[in-house]
């Protein structure tokens, strides 16, 4: 288009010219014959046959061959420019680093990384390419290879620095899939079965997807390098360059910093000395995944502190581990039932009794008041005078957001979420983007938040990328979370999901199809924001079938959708044992409508329908 724009520009003037030449011929030919027109047809200009018709055709020749020549060049520039593109996305496809004909890239056939193929920077000083891209600090469980692989692709060169010694993976399989593996080897693998018998790897790519870091200043074509095993420690803004911890200083030219977060640990534990320290797992690397599966087999209690998401699936998985060995395990937390902060008290005391069913022990409203090492022990002492003895203990009291660059970069910290505050397009200042756990953003139906997701890290990581390619897409998706306490019992959430908002439950009996190993099935994949991400919700159709009438199926919650309100408006939705709905958990929250009658509403989910 551009170029056709240039030929036009370059034979307007012709055009113009012969046009006034064939209008003064004319002039002239009415002078002659003693009258002056009072205007010209049409006609006259291009057939002349009053006077000086020979110049009138010849000019007219010369402005048709003109706009013929025109027209062949632009197409030819156009099929020539066709032809390149191809040219270059078949030499793109057919480049040995992107192994997509040898090796599936997709994560359900990736393999895990053995021995780190990346090799390190040894001058004190790395220069980026002009169009390079750096991801700064990156938390692996942050989704971003996604966006790095649309840049990769646009003959962009991506720089991921991290300081664990893997390169991206998925965290939530840590926590669930991994512990209910059979193969002993699965510490090493990282390969698991999902719920409907598929295996996959963590890991997102496969080793050979990713090009050494070094040979970033000479990829002609662009690619992805991940540096593993280094910190950045600081940010110059103003000079883009950032610091490693080994003092290497790396240049960029855009920055997504995606830090994610540190687990909290309780202050009593901190406060217990070195020897109740080493006993302790603050649970969410691969490390931490691999250190408590040692513990578990070589132990004979653990106790796990905390209610929350990360608490219970463990709870669970070491809960299904000790049916097979004499292994204690113990969850204990502040609130009277699991999830309370979460969960309904009606179902988290239900769901507490599910947790307990899988071999838990569990011990509510439980304050710690002191941690000590005694007789080869830990014991864990209660405000209110209980005393627990453990042999390890597991501290998941949830998140706090990794933003120790703050101070250096210069950039805002939201005091009252914490994270990184980004504007709609998840920037934090020119040229450095923020996204998943360490983006402190604003939700035009919620307002600012600061969400700890897979679903979250994969979307915010996947536009701020594209945001830096220079898309300018605002933020406007609503992520969802999901939690499986074993292959029965799973749930979807999506909005403020908390327990102090008044709630309105409908349930129905469940079926041998609501469970999540039976979703699994149906979409193919274990990371069920996976399959929800790219759906949309479109006119969802009511389910014909009649609406409970009173309390149905008491003490029975098989299946079912939880509405969260604030102010008579639905904030928030947990989809309990009913998936690949949440499309439709979506559209209700984004119109932010008062509903008279919630029971129609839990229709266009067909919970009634077997």
């Amino acid at each position: 288009m551009l170029k056709c724009r240039t030929v036009w520009r370059t034979l307007a003037p012709l055009a113009r010219t012969s046009s006034t030449v064939c209008r003064q011929n004319a002039r002239r030919a009415g002078l002659n014959n003693g009258r002056l027109p009072a205007c010209v047809p049409a006609a006259h200009m291009s057939t002349a046959p009053a006077g000086g018709g020979r110049e009138n055709q010849l000019y007219v020749l010369l402005v048709g061959a003109t706009c013929v020549g025109g027209a062949i060049y632009a197409y030819r520039t156009v099929k020539g420019d066709s032809q390149r593109y191809q040219d270059r996305i078949d030499e793109i496809s057919s480049r040995p680093l992107k192994t997509f004909t040898e090796e599936p890239a997709t994560p359900t056939q990736s393999e895990p990384p053995g021995e780190s193929p990346h090799t390190r920077p040894t001058s004190s000083s790395v220069e980026a390419p002009p169009l390079s891209l750096l991801p700064g600090p990156f938390e692996p469980g942050t989704p971003v290879p996604g966006s790095a692989f649309i840049l990769a692709c646009l003959s962009l060169t991506v720089l991921i620095v991290t300081d664990e010694l893997v390169p991206p993976y998925m965290r939530p399989p840590l926590s669930k899939e991994l512990w209910f593996s059979d193969d002993p080897s699965v510490t090493e693998t990282l390969r698991f079965k999902q719920w409907n018998g598929k295996e996959r790897s963590i890991y997102f790519q496969p080793p050979s997807f990713y090009i050494n870091a070094e040979e970033l200043g000479s990829a002609e074509n662009g690619g992805v390098a991940v540096l593993t095993g280094k910190k950045v420690v600081h940010m110059d803004v103003r000079g883009n360059k950032i610091k490693l911890d080994d003092d290497t200083e790396i240049s960029y030219d855009k920055c997504l910093i995606a830090t994610g977060g540190v687990p909290r640990n309780l202050q009593v534990i901190e406060r217990a000395g070195e020897e109740v320290m080493k006993r302790t797992t603050l649970f969410r690397k691969v490390e931490d995944f691999k250190s408590l599966d040692k513990v578990s087999r070589n132990v004979k209690s653990i106790t796990i502190i905390g209610g929350g998401f990360l608490g219970s699936e463990l709870a669970c998985a070491l809960g299904r581990r000790s049916t097979e060995s004499d292994l204690e395990v113990i969850q204990m937390y502040p609130e009277k039932g699991n999830m309370g902060k979460v969960l309904p008290e009606y179902l988290s005391n239900w769901t507490t009794e599910k947790v307990k069913k899988e071999g838990v022990k569990i011990i509510s409203e439980a304050l710690v008041k002191s941690v000590v090492s005694k007789d080869d022990k830990l014991e864990i002492q209660l405000k209110d005078g209980r005393l627990v003895k453990t042999d390890h203990i597991v501290a998941a009291v949830g998140l706090e957001p990794n933003v120790d660059l703050a101070k250096s970069a210069g950039l805002e910290v939201d005091s009252d979420f914490g994270g990184f505050r980004v504007n709609a397009e998840l920037q934090a200042r020119s040229n450095i983007w923020v996204a998943g756990d360490a983006a402190c953003f604003y939700d035009i139906r919620l307002g600012r938040r600061r969400v700890e997701h897979h679903d979250h890290a994969v979307v915010s990581g996947r536009l701020a990328g594209e945001n830096m390619t220079g898309a300018n897409k605002p933020y406007w998706h609503q992520s969802m979370f999901w939690s499986d306490l074993g292959p029965d019992v799973g749930y979807e959430a999506i909005g403020i999901v908390d327990s102090s908002l008044p709630t309105v439950g409908v349930f129905a009996k469940a079926t041998a199809k609501d469970t999540p190993k039976a979703a699994t099935e149906e979409s193919g994949t274990g990371i069920r924001s996976e399959s929800e991400t790219e759906h949309t919700a479109s006119s969802p159709v009511a389910s014909s079938a009649p609406s409970p009438t009173g309390v149905q199926h008491k003490d029975e919650y098989g299946k079912g959708v939880i509405f969260y309100l604030r102010d008579k408006v639905v904030v928030g939705i947990i989809l309990w044992n009913v998936f690949n709905r949440m499309p439709i958990a979506r559209k209700i929250i984004k119109d932010g409508e008062e509903h008279a009658d919630l029971n129609e509403v839990a229709k266009l989910f067909n919970i009634h329908d077997d």
